[in-house]
């Protein structure tokens, strides 16, 4: 008996197609941050690219799965499964960055957040590492300091009574604790100098890395002295980007209170007062007489 050839329903080529795009996307994506992440070298722009060409690859992929399985229910063409993964795979990717999209369009396109936009701390051993690329270290001027005030109003500086010496250590811990902190955003201090009186000010600077990509952002932390106590203010700014989708903010807040916590738990340094001895009888001092070797009592 002869056999009958049964030809297979042919798959959708749209589907096909889609499901390359999207895993060209995720692997293009994870070399953009890989590369981010982990690279010695300063300029990451090219990289930046390639992760902002990877989502719209991963755009055309799911509007070609879309259209898959338009093709596929009209026409009875297989390829199902290729366009579901391929969708998945292209929301998956898409889903933060669309978060973040949605973000920045609610907040104001700024990328520098200070507790003093009159006299904002500087930056000077973090601006010996930025690349040309990147954004100045100049504070951006007063069309930041009014777009700050209206979406963040409560970012502004701390005053303590502690004195400057204590501000700042009780900062260092803080920045410390976050540096020793296995979990995300990593910090890394890079410079750390104590206030001296009437001479300098107490000056913290690190380098802190965003959770996903790694993208590098710079803070600063001054202490002054002010009347009886001190005066702590912070300055967060991206390095790359005109917005910061909130997170310098965000840092600026969580820091502030972290600070302003730690002082409060700050014990004294003085050592406690030595109580006095009541009932007790006074002992006589004894001088020794060297001519002759005996003891006089002095009365």
């Amino acid at each position: 008996m002869a056999r009958r050839y049964i030809p297979s329903e042919p798959t959708s080529r749209l589907a096909i197609w889609a499901r390359r795009m999207a895993v060209f996307a995720l692997l293009a994506s994870l070399l953009a941050i890989g590369f981010v992440r982990w690279s010695p070298f300063e300029e990451i722009r090219p990289a930046l690219a390639t992760f902002v060409g990877a989502l719209a690859i991963a755009v055309v992929a799911l509007l070609l799965a879309f259209a898959a399985f338009v093709v596929i229910w009209v026409e009875g063409l297989r390829g199902i499964g290729a366009a579901l993964s391929a969708m998945a795979i292209s929301l998956a990717l898409l889903a933060y960055p669309a978060y973040l999209g949605i973000k920045a369009y609610q907040l104001p396109w700024i990328y520098d957040i200070t507790t003093d936009p009159i006299d904002p701390p500087r930056y000077e051993a973090l601006a010996r590492l930025r690349g040309r690329d990147a954004n100045p270290t100049t504070y951006p001027g007063l069309y930041s300091a009014d777009q700050q005030r209206i979406a963040y109003p409560d970012i502004g500086p701390l005053g303590t009574n502690a004195s400057p010496q204590a501000a700042y250590d009780a900062a260092l811990a803080v920045v410390n604790k976050r540096k020793d902190s296995f979990a995300a955003p990593y910090w890394r201090l890079i410079d750390a100098r104590p206030p001296l009186p009437g001479r300098r000010e107490g000056r913290i600077e690190a380098i802190v890395y965003s959770s996903v990509m790694g993208l590098r952002d710079d803070i600063v932390i001054r202490v002054r002295a002010e009347g009886d106590g001190a005066r702590i203010d912070v300055r967060s700014s991206s390095r790359y980007g005109s917005f910061d989708f909130g997170a310098n903010a965000t840092r600026v807040r969580r820091l502030m209170n972290d600070i302003e916590d730690t002082i409060r738990t700050q014990r004294p340094e003085r050592p406690p007062p030595t109580p006095p001895a009541f009932g007790k009888k006074k002992t006589p001092l004894v001088k020794k007489d060297r001519t002759k070797g005996d003891a006089q009592r002095i009365r």
